[in-house]
């Protein structure tokens, strides 16, 4: 087997391609030939901050958890070519929260490219991965790979939007706020979820154009005095103290906040007086589990998100990728090519 490259962290601000000795898959684990990779707001935190709330970098990380590919050495039922989407997460199977079925939530679980756990788990940024069987899904005919890439920040979405309960959105108005992938995805899943109205506000009007074109039916930029009236359910992606107060100041009284950014380490202050005195509930989307298939289901089936991706790059331009990634105003989902090291042709 080939050597091959990989995009990893080793510090804020320190990113580097390298290659890496390639292994071959053990019992039970496929190799899957990485196509592409999306690079999250949690693979931004760790390269500009050194780590993604409370979780912070102790060793060289290989990022990326959004990755699909094709089976380049398979098992019984996965032939080498299959194409597949990988899903990141490996709960533990057998605590409390897994025989509930809430694996997401797993204090366990390994979760690709995550400083979490010590030593850290290595990522799919990497140009062959091997991966668990039981984490590949074989992809619908029809799906292609870079559509297929959106399966993980979509099932993050699906999950927000069932966090908010059964039927809580159905025919009602929701508030989204931050119109970063994540809050975009949101959109699109509302609108399958049978969301009337979707709501959407950010700092800049990129993200707001390209929400109005997955499904947002209002948009407000953050500092303009008209809001909607009565939010059902508010759910708050931008990942800041600002737009939880919003979410929990906008929502109607005994309404519902879904929380799914991901806040800065440490405390946040929030409005706890409005929370206390309006009813509302607030409760935290974190991961997802079975989603990730209804996500596949939902692209397989034609869900509109393809002005989310609006750049991809070859892996030997990375900090390039990042660095667009992680400006609002020019970009939204920025992929990475990882078929081959250096530039196109």
């Amino acid at each position: 087997m080939a050597d091959v490259y990989a995009c990893v962290v080793h510090a804020a601000g320190d990113l580097r391609i390298e290659e890496r000795d390639a292994v071959a898959p053990g019992a039970g684990q496929v190799a899957v030939r990485i196509a592409y990779g999306g690079i999250c707001g949690s693979d931004l935190h760790y390269y500009r901050e050194g780590g993604v709330g409370d979780f912070r970098i102790r060793q060289p990380l290989v990022l990326g958890h959004e990755v699909v590919g094709r089976i380049s050495h398979g098992t019984d039922g996965l032939a080498e070519g299959t194409p597949v989407g990988i899903h990141p997460a490996t709960p533990c199977g057998s605590c409390a929260e897994c025989l509930r079925d809430r694996r997401n939530i797993c204090a366990y679980s390994n979760y690709l490219g995550s400083a979490a756990r010590d030593p850290h788990i290595q990522g799919g940024f990497v140009q062959e991965l091997i991966i668990p069987a039981d984490q590949v899904r074989v992809l619908p005919a029809g799906l292609e790979l870079r559509t297929a890439v959106l399966a993980e920040p979509l099932s993050v979405a699906i999950h927000a939007v069932r966090q908010a309960g059964v039927g809580a959105v159905d025919g009602k108005r929701v508030l989204v706020t931050g119109a970063g992938p994540i809050g975009l995805l949101a959109v699109a899943a509302l609108r399958q979820a049978g969301a009337a109205e979707v709501v959407v506000s950010d700092l800049h009007e990129t993200p707001l154009k390209l929400a109005t074109q997955v499904g947002a039916t209002h948009t407000v930029r953050v500092g303009d005095a008209e809001w909607p009236d009565e939010i059902d359910v508010a759910i708050e992606a931008s990942g800041t103290a600002g737009g939880l107060r919003t979410c929990l100041e906008r929502v109607r009284r005994g309404g519902t906040v879904v929380q799914v950014g991901s806040l800065p380490g440490g405390d946040t202050a929030f409005a706890g007086n409005v929370l206390m005195t309006r009813e509302l509930t607030l409760t935290g989307a974190f991961r997802f589990d079975h989603e990730f298939d209804t996500a596949i289901e939902w692209l397989a089936g034609g869900l509109y998100v393809e002005p989310i991706v609006t750049h991809t790059f070859p892996l030997a331009d990375a900090q390039t990728a990042f660095d667009l990634a992680g400006d609002r105003t020019s970009a939204s989902k920025v992929l990475l090519d990882l078929s081959a090291v250096g530039h196109h042709p």
